[in-house]
C-alpha cells in the first residue's frame, strides 16, 4: 500500500475518533472497512506516535470495559495536515477533469 493510501487511512480513522471517541473498536474497524486486528494495530501506532491517548474504563463490574480515544494536540495537528493535503489533492484533480473536459468540448 503507498503513503498516500496509508495517510488517508490514518486521516480517516483520526475523523473517526474525533467524532465518536467512545466507539468501540469492533464498530470503529467495520464503519472503516478494517479488520479488528489492522484498527488495533492502527491505533497502538498512533498511540504510539504520540498521536492518540486511550483511556480504559471499567463500566461495572459485571460489564465489559470500553476505551475512550482521545486525540492529543500532536494528533489533531495532524489530522489537520493531512485534510488539507487531502483537500489540495482533490482541488488539483479537480483542475485536472476540467481542463480535460474542456479538450474534449473544443473538439
Amino acid at each position: 500500500m503507498n503513503k498516500q493510501n496509508n495517510q488517508q487511512e490514518e486521516l480517516n480513522l483520526l475523523r473517526k475518533i474525533k467524532h465518536q471517541p467512545q466507539t468501540s473498536q469492533r464498530e470503529l474497524a467495520l464503519k472503516l472497512g478494517f479488520s479488528l486486528g489492522k484498527l488495533n494495530y492502527c491505533l497502538v501506532e498512533l498511540q504510539k506516535k504520540g498521536l492518540l491517548k486511550i483511556n480504559n474504563f471499567s463500566k461495572k463490574k459485571d460489564k465489559l470495559n470500553y476505551a475512550r480515544y482521545v486525540l492529543t494536540p500532536k494528533g489533531i495537528a495532524l489530522r489537520t495536515k493531512l485534510t488539507l493535503q487531502f483537500m489540495k489533492r482533490k482541488m488539483k484533480e479537480y483542475e485536472e477533469l476540467k481542463k480535460e473536459v474542456e479538450g474534449f468540448k473544443k473538439k
